[in-house]
């Protein structure tokens, strides 16, 4: 499900829809106590039209459609956190794997949903002006799956296996970190591009494991469809722990308007603290905002995903929303020495605190 292994096969058309109010009357009179309804209703529908033109348009492109990780978007949304903040939240999905990087680069969004390692290879590698402004997730979600009769439980066990992944070079990088620190033999491993196909070259016995997959979407997927799997995190060897997604925004607005981003961060939060406290609540909001010709949701599996990331978004060390600096110095440091990275990159060129 992450960007760089579906994202392509992506076809969509973003649309926007206006609600408008109409009324009839199939009478040919009105009472005085009508027409003052009437009156009041003409009144608030203004000023409701002035409060709305009054906000602050914010697009927030996404990572993927929608899914359990946006929950707090949709319920922040819904319960006018947002416009508390002064803001028109418009939620855009992406088309190409990088929009959410190069839409807010370009200027033609405010905020994109991201990854922390493609934030600073594109800033170390191409100079790109973008910086992260709070990390939605706090560590991986990315996995190495296996159905279980294969018997792969740790990197070793992938020695003489082959292993499907979306042909990036980071994929390939995190498998032989993850085997070196588990003193096996990287070069032993057949890897091979399976491009979108990776839970299905995994069913139907093309490879043996993959990379790419998450486990709070794929593994339940797959457990529903009657699959028993194996996975193992991938930073649980050798690879320091980072963000799995992260709000990022341009350079130019994180200076020009950093008020905008402290109130859509402020309203993101509260959706959160709605999001744990009631999450069936707040499920009921994300699927009544699916994408279904697109990306269409179970309700089982999107509540086991639930219980699976709402823990990994804050914990006990990290809050909603706060990163660290030993964080992504970890990962610009160990991209450096993994040939991700053509230089080293300070930390504050790829990520921003708002204190909101």
């Amino acid at each position: 499900m992450k960007k760089n292994i579906l994202a392509a096969v992506m076809s969509i058309a973003l649309a926007a829809s206006m609600l408008a109010g109409c009324g009839s009357s199939n009478t040919t009179s009105t009472s005085a106590a009508e027409t003052k309804a009437e009156e009041s209703a003409k009144a608030d529908t203004t000023t409701d039209d002035k409060s709305a033109k009054d906000l602050k348009e914010v697009n927030v492109v996404l990572d993927w459609y929608p899914n359990a990780l946006h929950t707090f978007i949709y319920t922040a949304i819904e319960k006018g956190y947002y416009e508390e903040e002064g803001l028109k939240v418009n939620i855009q999905f992406p088309s190409n794997a990088n929009d959410a990087l190069s839409i807010v680069a370009a200027g033609k969004a405010e905020i994109g949903l991201y990854y922390q390692h493609d934030i600073i290879q594109a800033v170390a590698n191409q100079g790109i002006k973008v910086k992260s402004i709070g990390a939605v997730v706090q560590s991986p979600l990315n996995i190495i799956l296996s159905l279980k009769d294969k018997n792969i439980t740790r990197p070793k066990d992938l020695e003489g296996k082959t292993v499907g992944y979306a042909g990036t070079a980071l994929s390939e990088a995190l498998v032989k970190t993850m085997m070196e620190a588990d003193g096996a033999d990287f070069s032993s491993v057949n890897m091979m591009d399976v491009g979108f196909e990776l839970m299905s070259s995994m069913t139907t016995g093309n490879v043996d494991a993959t990379i790419g997959c998450l486990v709070n979407h794929e593994v339940p997927q797959l457990e529903e469809e009657g699959f028993d799997v194996n996975y193992f995190m991938v930073n649980e060897y050798g690879i320091p722990n980072y963000y799995e997604a992260v709000f990022l925004a341009n350079d130019e607005l994180i200076e020009s308007d950093p008020e905008m981003l402290k109130g859509f961060l402020r309203a993101s939060k509260k959706g959160f603290e709605d999001f744990k406290a009631d999450p069936d609540g707040c499920l009921a909001i994300l699927l009544n905002n699916q994408n279904e010709e697109n990306f269409p949701l179970s309700e089982t599996v999107e509540q086991k995903s639930s219980a699976t990331i709402l823990p990994l978004m804050e914990n006990d060390d990290a809050s909603f929303l706060s990163q660290s600096d030993d964080c992504w110095q970890e990962n610009i440091d160990w991209m450096l020495e993994s040939g991700l990275i053509d230089k080293a990159v300070e930390v504050d060129d790829v990520r921003t605190n708002i204190e909101f």
